[in-house]
């Protein structure tokens, strides 16, 4: 009797405990009113500057299905893969949840999970995506609720008008119109399991990215729906041997580090919306095609020669207009944009500012500074050579990229007059004020340093970086439009003239000759510590391109300066933007609307390059 007056005593003190654990996470479940209800996210529209599509982002929306409107096969291809056991089980599968935990022991790692259908809609409806206890529990909790609350065939239907299918599609009706280009009740066996194989993984194998990977995991769906019954073997042969046809997609897939950069400043500019939108950006979708092609190409080809993992691109108007973007080598890769998150060492990069502070305080190009030893606070910098030179002018210098003469000039002028400059063209990055300003031994990012040497190429005028003129609503009105080009005049025309007249001899003469064109053009060469970072920095009086290539972990290159390959690989682009066409001498050119010839003539060029360094 005293055992069992135990066991009921802690019966009963569970029972409390699980009911105060139940009621502390259940306090702040959300609202389960308009559960059926199918409700999307605003549209976002990105339009490129000669007006054609290049992404959208937001819901696609389809209509509202429901179950009974589906071919039986629709939704018994999403209950054969996702939970076999739906219609038998009161929210939770026990089975399902203990093979996926045996599942996941024997691997080590989360390999499976035993989420049903009716959890999963609790999550789409009413929860974040966030993996926690509290979240986990409350997911129980709604899928419990719902299984009171409604049918199986209504579970059902909300869990497939709410989940995600790629693309940007919510629901399984705008997945079918934009895959397939039919509704929902349209799909064929096949179609659907292809739709139903999506839940797996719908940003990587959706058809619109790898439909090689979609038609695959569709026959693995197949066999999942033989195994359930659902289909015989005569059924499941014919479904397999559709030829499958997806509907064209709008978006090229180009540009996504530069939607993904301008989609983060919407708000800043419009505020939260809760109707569709168009945005009208700045981007030239065939240059930002045509460099995405070529640098993931080039960055491969020289992957082991030099070891490059890495390459970020930004090509702008004078004015700041953002024409292409890169931010790594492979998007589906990494979505991290090296153009405008990270901050790298410029190393040289940076002396334009230093030698424009040295102009405006009095110097001139003819200038003259010796190239000698120089201590400071017991630290001593040293040229690429480790030579000295004597006495040059500025120009020299600065085209020959001396390090001890930017040192002494940064000296000469403060190095906090050399850090308002920086400012003053909009690199707001932390920089050190330390003697080793002048050499770019702090980090900033692409975008910045390009749009500091923007101001040069257009006569002095200050510039944002922009990469969106107009917002409208789809459904007609403006929300923004933009005004102005930037922060006006903020170095004198003739400091630019003369500063235009050393970065001319940086490409003529100095370490950027790799980057000659054969028209007027201006630039500079970075390399930092170690050979972790190469840039190159030039404008003409058209268009501005930044290159930055390295490794994300900062491994060294080999060898690899500013004036190899970020050298190379501007003055493609350049040539690209501008459409011109070099001769085998590169000293005449003339101006083309034609496309420039196939990669594999710069990739023979390119290689002829490097290989006479």
């Amino acid at each position: 009797m005293f055992f069992l007056k135990w066991v009921f005593t802690l019966g009963i003190w569970g029972i409390v405990i699980i009911g105060l654990i139940t009621a502390y996470f259940a306090y702040d479940l959300p609202s389960t009113d308009k559960a059926l209800g199918v409700s999307n996210r605003p549209l976002v529209t990105y339009i490129a500057r000669d007006g054609s599509k290049i992404s959208e982002i937001g819901n696609l929306k389809g209509s509202t299905v429901k179950v009974s409107d589906l071919p039986r096969y629709v939704y018994q291809a999403v209950i054969a893969t996702e939970d076999r056991r739906f219609y038998s089980h009161h929210g939770v599968d026990l089975i399902g949840v203990m093979r996926a935990f045996m599942q996941n022991v024997r691997a080590r790692k989360i390999v499976q999970g035993g989420s049903t259908i009716s959890q999963q809609a609790a999550k789409n409806l009413f929860l974040t995506p966030e993996r926690t206890f509290k979240r986990k529990f409350q997911e129980l909790l709604l899928a419990f609720w719902l299984e009171q609350k409604f049918t199986k065939n209504q579970i059902l239907s909300i869990y497939l008008n709410r989940v995600y299918l790629g693309s940007g599609t919510y629901g399984i009706d705008a997945a079918s119109r934009k895959y397939f280009g039919v509704p929902a009740g349209k799909l064929s066996i096949f179609q659907a399991a292809i739709i139903a194989g999506l839940l797996k993984a719908p940003s990587k194998i959706n058809p619109n990215v790898n439909l090689e990977a979609a038609v695959l995991r569709g026959k693995i769906v197949i066999s999942n729906m033989l195994t359930a019954g659902y289909l015989n073997k005569t059924q499941a042969r014919k479904a397999i041997r559709e030829k499958i046809y997806v509907r064209p997609n709008n978006s090229r897939g180009v540009g996504r580090y530069f939607i993904d950069w301008v989609s983060g400043q919407l708000k800043d500019f419009i505020g939260p919306q809760n109707r569709d939108i168009i945005v009208k950006t700045t981007l030239d979708l065939n240059l930002q095609g045509r460099i995405e092609n070529f640098i993931s190409n080039y960055v491969s080809n020289n992957l082991k020669k030099y070891n490059v993992r890495q390459c970020a691109i930004i090509v702008m108007s004078p004015i700041g207009e953002i024409l292409a973007m890169v931010g790594g080598k492979n998007y589906q890769e990494s979505q991290f944009n090296r153009s405008t998150q990270a901050r790298r060492q410029p190393g040289s990069a940076f002396k334009p500012i230093v030698y424009l502070t040295a102009i405006e305080s009095g110097f001139m190009p003819d200038s003259k500074f010796i190239d000698s030893p120089v201590v400071i606070n017991g630290w001593s910098p040293r040229n690429y050579d480790r030579k000295f030179y004597g006495e040059m002018s500025l120009k020299e210098a600065f085209a020959r990229s001396i390090n001890t003469i930017a040192v002494k000039i940064s000296e000469r002028v403060g190095r906090g007059e050399v850090i308002k400059t920086a400012r003053r063209l909009g690199i707001m990055a932390p920089l050190t004020r330390s003697p080793s300003l002048a050499l770019g031994t702090f980090g900033v990012s692409l975008i910045e340093l390009t749009g500091a040497y923007a101001a040069l190429a257009n006569g002095g005028n200050g510039i944002w970086p922009f990469g969106f003129i107009e917002i409208n609503y789809s459904s007609g009105g403006r929300l923004y439009r933009r005004h102005g080009d930037g922060a006006g005049q903020i170095i004198k025309p003739q400091h630019v003239s003369l500063m235009n007249n050393m970065m001319s001899e940086v490409i003529r003469s100095g370490t950027g000759k790799k980057a000659k064109l054969g028209i007027p053009a201006y630039g500079k060469t970075g390399t930092s510590q170690g050979f972790r970072d190469g840039w190159f920095i030039g404008y003409s009086k058209d268009i501005v391109v930044g290159v930055w290539i390295g490794n994300d972990n900062e491994k060294p290159m080999k060898k690899v300066t500013g004036g190899t390959l970020p050298a190379i690989i501007w003055k493609k682009i350049m040539s690209d933007a501008l459409q011109v066409k070099i001769t085998k001498e590169g000293s005449n050119i003339r101006r083309s609307r034609r496309v420039l010839k196939k990669e594999s003539f710069w990739d023979g060029i390119i290689n002829r390059i490097i290989s006479s360094d």
